[in-house]
């Protein structure tokens, strides 16, 4: 007989740590097959465009500062003036077009984070 952890809630099919498909019913991104999409449209991403919206989308709501998505995505400690998480960012924000780049927020002094159209409910 198995007991389910009473405070354990599971995370969500769309947003959970798995090799299927992140993200919510406008922007999808999989990465087992390195696609991503906006309203079903595929998106020509560059590897490195790929990555950094697959890390946000996977982690919705989270804030991220440069230092830590320059050692997610690109896979070391980057040195310098943090300008190329910017540029990137402004690719993607782009290549989402203008209904969804929003998506992709700058929290000031900090970093970005990205917020799905939809989402579990949580206490944010």
């Amino acid at each position: 007989m198995t007991t389910a952890h009473p405070h354990h809630t599971p995370p969500h099919p769309l947003f959970a740590d798995s090799p299927g498909p992140l993200g919510d019913d406008a922007v999808r991104v999989d990465p087992a097959c390195h696609v991503a999409e906006v309203n079903g449209h595929q998106l020509g991403l560059t590897y490195l465009e790929f990555e950094l919206l697959t890390h946000l989308v996977r982690h919705p709501h989270q804030v991220h500062s440069r230092d830590r998505l320059m050692a997610a995505v690109w896979g070391y400690d980057h040195i310098g003036d943090g300008r190329t998480v910017d540029v990137h960012i402004a690719r993607l924000r782009q290549k989402l077009g203008r209904e969804h780049r929003h998506r992709i927020i700058t929290v000031r002094r900090v970093g970005y984070k990205y917020v799905p159209t939809s989402a579990p409910t949580s206490s944010h």
